[in-house]
């Protein structure tokens, strides 16, 4: 029998969750539903801290696929569940309308039939959206009110902390803070952290822009 090509697409949503269980369960998904129904996997697009917005910009797995999809012949897409594509009710249909008008198949392991037209299956399609779309809205306002909590009870309400307060940066940060006392360039510093093997708290190569903020702290 011959197997449909498909890449497949996954993303988690926060930074806090690439190391996490997020991915391996939806490889895991993916490849027992692949395997299941004749797609061969040609390629994993990892979407690593992206919250539910569908802008090309912050999307760049989003983007990479999209350009393959044109590119390569293959016409299919296959995902864990809609709310890894979008949590957004009107996201989603304008991109399961968009992927429609390309002649692009998305498959959904959670949701069969996702992009069949019969009113039934866009009705379930919608209600599904939407209880994802309240799901989002409902994490939003939670921890909004834990963050008010906090700052009437404590004056104050911490938000990203900053570089050198978790573990194991400290000595990069005061690497960086001595290298500029002593006058060394924004970029001297960059070319030295990044030849060394340093990365960024996210695992990104070291730019002008970030040493500055942590110099001037």
């Amino acid at each position: 029998m011959t197997k449909t090509t498909a890449f497949a697409y996954l993303r988690v949503s926060g930074k806090g969750q690439i190391k996490g269980d997020g991915f391996p369960r939806q490889r895991a998904a993916i490849r027992k539903h692949a395997s299941e129904h004749g797609l061969r996997i040609a390629r994993v697009f990892e979407e690593k801290g992206v919250c539910g917005g569908m802008e090309s910009a912050d999307r760049p797995a989003w983007s990479q696929l999209m350009t393959a999809l044109h590119a390569d012949g293959v016409k299919t897409i296959i995902i864990e569940k809609l709310d890894r594509l979008a949590r957004d009710l009107m996201v989603q249909e304008a991109t399961i309308g968009d992927l429609q008008k390309h002649g692009f198949t998305l498959i959904s392991v959670a949701e069969p039939d996702l992009m069949a037209t019969d009113p039934t299956r866009i009705l379930m399609r919608q209600l599904m959206g939407a209880v994802a779309q309240y799901d989002k809205s409902q994490i939003v306002l939670k921890l909004r009110g834990a963050r008010q909590r906090m700052k009437a009870a404590t004056g104050r309400c911490e938000g990203r902390k900053p570089f050198g307060a978790k573990l194991g940066e400290a000595a990069t940060r005061d690497r960086i803070r001595s290298m500029r006392k002593n006058g060394a360039t924004l970029q001297a510093i960059c070319d030295a952290l990044n030849a060394d093997g340093i990365e960024t708290r996210y695992g990104k190569i070291w730019m002008p822009m970030t040493v500055r903020n942590i110099a001037q702290r």
